[in-house]
């Protein structure tokens, strides 16, 4: 889990391999539902954590497995959605995790 302490998701270490963007939202909850809906259903992802405002998943990539966190927090009285998506190993993503933030946004 990488929360702030403030009730947000925490800033990419490395911005080579991490993307964290935040959505505003009109539908915060049926837009996080929504958005949980099409992040479990990608390939080799795995659930490790679900609760009424996080979503954390780990999904691994196709060729060599390495784990990429995927998290997706809900903040209602700010009409928001965050979005974080790091690889755990590598300095370079290739792209890839940003790739998968924005296949997300264009499916929401």
């Amino acid at each position: 889990m990488a929360f702030s302490g403030e009730g947000r998701l925490s800033e990419c270490a490395v911005d080579t391999n991490c993307v964290l963007v935040e959505w505003e939202v009109s539908e915060v909850k049926k837009s996080y539902e929504n958005l949980i809906g099409i992040a479990s259903q990608l390939p080799r992802t795995k659930v490790l954590e679900q609760t009424n405002n996080y979503w954390h998943a780990v999904v691994r990539s196709l060729l060599f497995r390495f784990p990429d966190d995927l998290e997706i927090l809900q903040i209602p009285n700010e009409k928001v959605i965050q979005v974080r998506s790091a690889s755990r190993v590598g300095v370079s993503d290739l792209g890839v995790n940003k790739k998968r933030v924005n296949s997300l946004y264009n499916q929401l």
